[in-house]
């Protein structure tokens, strides 16, 4: 398995990561569901995270991403990592939306997007409980213009000490806004210091666009960027492309969503 730095001077992660969105929560927007994962009880769900980790991790995949919103992906993630000990993997996960779903199906609801300082010291309270140590890179979930992360210098500060801790600081878009919402945040800083290290954009063979903001905001920080592609949550990793490979050179972060760039 190919591996890269993960920021400048961070640690080297496979070219292929896992995400857990479709495997933390019951409801999630992948389709064939009912096939995939016909137990979505909190023990069913639970179990099939643990094999598609095993399988993951058999394949060479070393880094793995949760989300506060994802459910119980990082209590499930943090229940493998005990019992497994792999002390390579490497942990990332966001902050910025609230789960709501309650396990239910039919919820109206599933999650609520809040950027707020409170949101941002509950959220990493219970990140850090679960993922201890082994969270690596925090990063702002779905970040856009309206963000209250923009006019909040308090926040800002908090990451900031975060990062002098040394958690990376990263953020995640998508949309069709992503190049600007990109190059705006790179222009952040704090202390005299770029605040955010690693970007998470959704990107994909039929609409690369966001790409060359992508390699803007690997130049400004560290080496080549990594990428977030689809994926399914049945039995099996998916066959990972070879054409996405070549035409993404970073990290592939497989999930059940479209596919995604941590530019770092």
């Amino acid at each position: 398995m190919p591996t890269a730095a993960l920021g400048a001077g961070g640690p080297v992660v496979s070219r292929i990561g896992l995400g857990l969105a479709a495997l933390g929560r019951p409801a999630y927007i992948t389709s064939g569901r009912e096939g995939d994962l016909p137990d979505r009880s909190v023990t069913g769900m639970r179990t099939r995270t643990f094999s598609m980790l095993d399988a993951a991790y058999a394949a060479g995949v070393r880094y793995v991403d949760a989300a506060r919103s994802y459910g119980r992906a990082e209590e499930f993630l943090a229940g493998w990592l005990a019992e497994r000990g792999h002390a390579d993997v490497i942990v990332g996960s966001k902050w910025g939306y609230r789960y709501t779903g309650g396990w239910r199906l039919d919820a109206p609801e599933q999650e609520v997007k809040e950027h707020s300082l409170a949101m941002f010291t509950t959220q990493l309270a219970q990140s850090r409980t679960l993922l201890g140590d082994r969270l690596t890179l925090y990063q702002v979930h779905s970040l856009t213009v309206d963000s209250g992360l923009f006019t909040d210098a308090r926040l800002r500060a908090a990451l900031s000490r975060l990062r002098a801790e040394g958690v990376i600081i990263g953020l995640s878009t998508s949309g069709p806004h992503q190049a600007d919402m990109i190059r705006r945040a790179l222009s952040l800083a704090v202390d005299g210091q770029q605040l955010f290290t690693a970007t998470e954009v959704t990107w994909n063979l039929l609409e690369p666009s966001v790409g060359p903001a992508a390699a803007e905001a690997a130049a400004a920080s560290a080496p080549s960027p990594a990428f977030n592609s689809p994926a399914t949550a049945g039995p099996t990793p998916p066959a990972f492309s070879s054409t996405v490979a070549r035409a993404a050179p970073g990290l592939l972060n497989f999930t059940s969503e479209s596919a995604k760039t941590i530019a770092t």
